[in-house]
């Protein structure tokens, strides 16, 4: 296979992808899964906080592409899959193995096989920093304490470990948040390297298109600069997305990642959507859910913008919510309407809008204690496939979907943002307006000519000519085609 450089942009279909990202066990189950039968799993709907499998499985995501399609998604990001004593699965117990709980490998190949033929395509989440406990060579280490020859793929401090430590124990090694059921790999360790490597290189060599990876500032640069060059040499168009949640300059030079988890994009939408309705009880640094006026909403876009190439904006994860934070909906308060200001906000950025499982649903899980912070469990609901729901956002994001695809002028670059008035909010591309409307008590009136200016696409059902009405959109021909 020729080699290929590691210093290159970010594949191109990542600026025209549509991403879904998965929480597998609580996605929607097959019953299709040998591996599941007579076992205890928990009622699909159980409470989302709680231990335990519900069961959702891989054949369960071929069983909703057709749907996923019709709504626009051209790319599933998939939480990990590798097989765990977790339900999140971010504790590894084996890379090379899918989890039998979600039907094995034989379920991965026909999930690739099932997203290439529509012309869909699958990033896997690569948890690199730490294993689980039942990590296969952690396990060596806890039965053959110092004589094991796998000492040293992790960070030992005392002899003899102790990975179940009581009340003011130590557990005797370095480990992720200093939770002992997640030891950390020693990265200068040859070995651990290379182990870790032909992981990457053995799902790309699969058929999978990407990899997301998890807390990625916390592994050493080197080791993503050599795993960036065994990506591209296996698959030059492969995407690399790093969880990096604030400024990632340093990370996205061309050495490391082809873009991050943009979530400056998320918490300031919402801030701006929500506006004084906003709820607050969620208290994470890296993702401030607080109130933004117009002005303070521009200023952060376009700090985070300029902070990139343009090549680099493109090849970014945008969201509004995932796995580790509460749900968009849940921040928003149950606000629908501010819901579809906040995906159009989402749809129109450089980069590669990304949908959290559910939200076409109406589901809103999130802390159910003010002050919460850190991974947000209640935001991991089961889908209600069975069930009423409470919203169905399914033909909003299928509009913004076919939006961004016939006007990729909106994203391609970052759109020129100004005020106007305190709710006003303008979007402006070659030959073409995004006026936005945020507030919930009147309607904005359009100045001339935009009054009677062509519009191509709206949200709006209620306005008269020339006004936006109450937490509304529509976008204008500014020129002549």
């Amino acid at each position: 296979m020729q080699a290929v450089t590691a210093f290159s942009d970010p594949p191109t279909w990542v600026a025209e992808a549509v991403i879904y990202q998965i929480f597998p066990d609580r996605f929607r189950c097959s019953g299709r899964v040998e591996e599941q039968r007579h076992l205890a799993l928990k009622p699909w709907g159980s409470d989302p906080t709680e231990q335990g499998f519900q069961g959702g499985d891989l054949y369960g995501v071929i069983d909703a592409l057709d749907q996923l399609q019709e709504m626009g998604v051209t790319c599933v990001y998939l939480t990990p899959i590798f097989r765990s004593a977790v339900n999140h699965r971010y504790h590894t117990d084996d890379y090379f193995q899918v989890d039998p709980l979600l039907g094995g490998n034989t379920a991965l190949d026909a999930l690739v096989a099932a997203l290439h033929e529509r012309n869909m395509r699958l990033v896997l989440d690569g948890v690199f920093n730490h294993c689980g406990r039942g990590f296969w060579a952690f396990h060596h280490v806890v039965e053959n304490g110092q004589a094991s020859p796998y000492r040293d793929w992790f960070h030992i401090k005392q002899w003899p470990i102790n990975p179940y430590p009581g009340i003011d124990e130590s557990c005797g090694y370095d480990c992720w948040w200093s939770i002992p059921d997640l030891p950390k790999f020693n990265h200068a360790n040859p070995a651990v390297q290379e182990h870790l490597l032909a992981v990457a290189r053995h799902w790309l060599e699969r058929g999978i298109d990407g990899w997301r990876l998890d807390v990625a500032d916390e592994v050493p640069k080197n080791f993503w600069a050599e795993f960036r060059r065994v990506v591209r040499e296996v698959k030059s168009d492969a995407w690399i997305v790093g969880e990096i949640w604030g400024d990632a300059r340093s990370w996205l030079q061309g050495e490391h990642f082809d873009g991050v988890m943009n979530y400056r994009i998320g918490w300031s939408t919402l801030g701006w959507a929500g506006g004084d309705a906003l709820r607050q009880g969620y208290r994470n640094p890296s993702y401030p859910l607080n109130p933004l006026s117009t002005e303070e909403l521009i200023n952060i876009w376009n700090t985070t913008t300029s902070w990139y190439r343009p090549q680099v904006n493109r090849g970014q994860m945008n969201l509004l919510d995932s796995h580790d934070v509460p749900r968009a909906l849940h921040s928003l308060n149950g606000d629908l309407k501010a819901m579809r200001l906040a995906l159009l906000l989402l749809f129109l950025q450089p980069g590669a809008p990304c949908i959290f499982y559910g939200t076409e649903t109406g589901l809103a899980g999130g802390p159910s204690t003010e002050g919460s912070s850190g991974p947000e469990p209640g935001c991991r609901e089961a889908y209600p496939w069975d069930q009423h729901w409470s919203a169905d956002l399914r033909s909003s994001i299928q509009q913004l979907a076919k939006l961004r695809s016939s006007y990729p002028n909106l994203h391609q670059t970052a759109l020129a943002w100004r005020c106007f008035g305190s709710d006003g909010l303008v979007g402006e591309a070659e030959g073409l307006e995004v006026w936005i409307n945020r507030s919930r008590v009147k309607s904005l009136a359009l100045p001339e000519p935009q009054a009677t200016a062509k519009v191509l696409w709206s949200n709006d059902q209620h306005s008269a000519p020339g006004s936006i009405s109450m937490q509304s959109a529509l976008m204008l021909v500014t020129s002549p085609s």
